[in-house]
């Protein structure tokens, strides 16, 4: 039976309702694990805490945090005075921001998050490392804003877009801003995909709020005798136990159990050098 022409009309209609639902998806799929900050209306104000030693870094926090809050996005980032050292000790309600030499560990960047209630965020801490951002080979402001953008951005509960190296002109991938690409500025802000994903994350609002408004009520939450430290240091051993890595091995996660029932969650984000070695290996303990 010939369609009429209302027919083809609608089916035209339904056609394009499949293939833009099908889009959506596939341009905001980088969810971390749908961890989130519990937050009672949206927008809310994620305090990040600047504990950066050199003005180059507090630059690029800056930059960072504007280019996170230049979009149509739910988490409005807001930087503070740091409360830590080097070590980048946790505060609750907050992502604390640092940087050091914490060594030839093969690491660049470290984002690590504290969760309760399964999915939860109630802490971050995201880690910039000098041993290699003073070297030629990673010492240039691309490279640095990249890492930055991405490693603060982690703690929203944003993972990659791509880990294969390719640019797709978001801090969420794994283009590299070195050797031959260092003068190029791809991949050092948020795209649109991001901000989609973080309004997908961030659609329906919690009953309670984990930010810093109430930092204090978040704190007597992990207080008592079955409390565990909630932080992750510089001892890769403290990560806990790799539970994915990407197929070049840039990108690693882990997992720690804590002893009040709560978790922390780290991407590591590895150098060239440690991934060409083994790309397969668990790279701490691959020198």
């Amino acid at each position: 039976m010939a369609m009429t022409t209302f027919q083809r009309a609608m089916a035209a209609v339904s056609l394009g309702l499949v293939f833009a639902a099908v889009s959506t998806a596939s341009q905001a799929s980088h969810s971390w694990g749908g961890y989130h900050w519990a937050r009672t209306a949206n927008p809310f104000t994620l305090k990040l805490g600047d504990n950066l030693t050199t003005a180059d870094w507090k630059g690029h926090l800056a930059q960072t945090s504007s280019d996170w809050n230049s979009g149509n996005s739910p988490v409005i980032t807001a930087l503070v005075g740091g409360t830590s050292n080097k070590h980048c000790s946790m505060v609750a309600g907050t992502t604390q921001v640092c940087n050091g030499r914490y060594g030839n560990n093969g690491w660049l960047g470290l984002a690590s998050i504290n969760i309760t209630g399964g999915t939860h965020i109630t802490q971050g801490s995201a880690k910039m490392n000098d041993t290699y951002f003073n070297t030629a080979t990673y010492n240039n402001p691309n490279e640095r804003e990249h890492v930055m953008c991405q490693e603060v951005a982690h703690t929203f509960g944003l993972d990659h877009q791509s880990t294969d190296g390719s640019s797709l002109n978001t801090c969420m991938d794994y283009f590299s801003n070195t050797g031959a690409n260092a003068g190029s500025t791809l991949s050092t802000k948020p795209n649109s995909h991001d901000f989609q994903e973080l309004g997908i994350i961030y659609q329906h609002p919690d009953s309670f709020s984990t930010v810093a408004a109430i930092a204090a009520e978040v704190a007597a939450m992990s207080q008592g005798p079955a409390s565990a430290n909630r932080d992750v240091g510089d001892d890769p051993d403290s990560w806990g136990q790799l539970v994915r890595q990407s197929a070049n091995g840039r990108s690693s996660t882990y997992e720690r159990h804590n002893g009040d029932g709560s978790k922390n969650v780290t991407h590591v984000f590895w150098t060239v050098e440690a991934t060409t070695r083994c790309p397969g290996c668990d790279h701490r303990y691959d020198r």
